[in-house]
């Protein structure tokens, strides 16, 4: 009998080649001599040493770095609480109300909550005094708040399939609710934790549209410097920068999904 045409394979290949063919083409003319970044003349590293002279973009990355690990981190903390409440304590006052401002920043355009923040900021800088200006600080609040959904969605999904066994168990035994979660519960909700740590990590990284709304004199994230120069057209530079990033990233997810299933292994066990 004739084998099938694998139909569902070529198109898969087919969509995988249309999402990383731009890629792999600009990491590739990240080591090209040519200033011209659609025409090759040679292998060359000279635009990672320009690159590394360039201390705007040195500057916008750090600082889009120190924003990305403060506010992925307080997400984490809002987003676990905002999850556990809406999964562990049942019906309360208050509890649609949560939901719909946990879910709010999913669906919401980031124009509506770059400005709403912005107005917020003001407002707030008009009455108290407090933030003092529009910076660092402003934008890790804002990224960390529309992170915080995002981390409670991740949460909560792993905590809603998660057995109460043995939670109950430890309790049954004698432990403190505190050294049931320390001790049952963290170890379990692990990947779902770090899962949600690297998508709010993610987002606050590649966060253009808020952090225009946000930032003020001297506090411009790496995608605003980008999106400058590629407004000028596009440099080799950033084909450059934007490999180092592409290499990061992969090497984070790489490092989180080997941690992930070494979690779940021993958990199965």
């Amino acid at each position: 009998m004739r084998q099938k045409f694998p139909v569902m394979t070529v198109i898969a290949v087919l969509g995988f080649v249309f999402l990383y063919a731009p890629i792999l083409s600009l990491i590739v003319f990240s080591f090209n001599e040519s200033r011209l970044v659609t025409v090759w003349s040679g292998f060359s590293l000279k635009w990672y040493a320009e690159l590394f002279r360039d201390t705007q973009i040195l500057e916008a990355a750090w600082l889009s770095l120190k924003i990305a690990v403060a506010s992925a981190s307080l997400a984490l903390v809002i987003g676990t609480l905002a999850a556990f409440a809406l999964v562990r304590f049942g019906r309360f006052r208050g509890r649609m109300a949560l939901g719909v401002m946990v879910s709010a920043p999913l669906v919401m355009p980031e124009v509506i909550v770059g400005l709403s923040l912005l107005l917020l900021f003001v407002s707030m800088e008009g009455l108290i005094g407090w933030p003092g200006g529009r910076g660092l600080l402003t934008i890790t609040i804002a990224h960390a708040t529309f992170g915080a959904a995002f981390v409670a969605v991740v949460i909560q999904s792993r905590l809603v399939s998660m057995e109460m066994d043995l939670e109950e168990a430890a309790l049954d035994l004698g432990a403190r609710p505190l050294r049931v979660f320390f001790d049952v519960t963290l170890p379990v909700i692990a990947p779902a934790l770090v899962s949600g740590w690297l998508l709010a990590f993610t987002l606050s990284l590649d966060d253009l549209v808020i952090a225009s709304f946000v930032s003020g004199p001297g506090a411009s994230t790496l995608p605003m410097v980008i999106f400058s120069k590629v407004r000028l057209g596009v440099s080799p530079d950033v084909n450059a920068l934007a490999t180092l990033i592409i290499v990061i990233v992969s090497l984070a997810v790489t490092v989180a999904a080997l941690h992930i299933t070494r979690s779940n292994r021993h958990a199965a066990r």
